[in-house]
């Protein structure tokens, strides 16, 4: 099947660019859902001084730790219970994010 969908915007753009404005807005919004379904982020009562922005980081960190791991297939909240649960596992994801540099 095949859906359309029709854009208004005020911007001078081919119709790649609108294709291109448009994805990265689905990106950040699905980034947005994963935090919330996964993290619980919009339920964080955290407000005071710079906690809300260090945890949102550390969220981001886990979040791309558990989508760069194929050692397990699972689902997001799956690695996140079994990060919690499992301490080899945890320790193999922690040392995949420093050999990212």
């Amino acid at each position: 099947t095949t859906e359309t969908r029709w854009y208004i915007s005020s911007l001078d753009q081919n119709a790649e660019q609108a294709l291109n404005a448009v994805r990265s807005h689905w990106q950040v919004e699905s980034m947005h859902w994963m935090l919330d379904m996964t993290f619980r982020e919009d339920e964080s009562r955290i407000r005071k001084k710079q906690g809300p922005l260090v945890f949102n980081v550390m969220r981001k960190i886990a979040m791309a730790l558990f989508k760069q791991d194929t050692t397990k297939s699972a689902s997001m909240a799956r690695k996140k219970k079994m990060a919690g649960l499992d301490d080899d596992y945890r320790s193999t994801l922690l040392e995949s994010g420093i050999k990212m540099r």
